[in-house]
């Protein structure tokens, strides 16, 4: 990629010239990088991946989102990271990951 105005291009011959333990030393000394800790883990939350979930139906956005009730802008915001889904479809999509067919079937949508 070419450096812009706003993107200045960078020296890397720093870093190429340290060893791994130096490079890994260096990323430990930046407090703006920690590594998250075991607690930090196990407090975030997973969100189901939206995409992968649609894809591997063999669906297209607008017949994803006409199947399972779900606007296809709220859909799209999903997908493109614009927007999280709450904790209500968090776990609706994980229904839809794992039973798509009995999810519409319960919603009277087509297989």
């Amino acid at each position: 990629m070419k450096p812009t105005s706003e993107q200045p291009a960078h020296d890397w011959s720093r870093l190429d010239a340290m060893s791994a333990a130096e490079r890994r030393a260096a990323a430990l000394d930046d407090p703006d990088a920690q590594p998250l800790t075991p607690e930090a883990m196990a407090a975030m939350t997973r969100t189901p991946q939206v995409r992968v979930i649609r894809r591997a139906l063999g669906l297209s956005q607008e017949a994803f989102a006409a199947r399972f009730h779900i606007p296809l802008g709220t859909l799209r915001d999903w997908e493109q990271g614009r927007k999280d889904p709450d904790a209500a479809a968090r776990a609706y999509l994980v229904v839809i990951g794992r039973n798509p067919t009995a999810v519409s079937e319960a919603l009277g949508s087509a297989p």
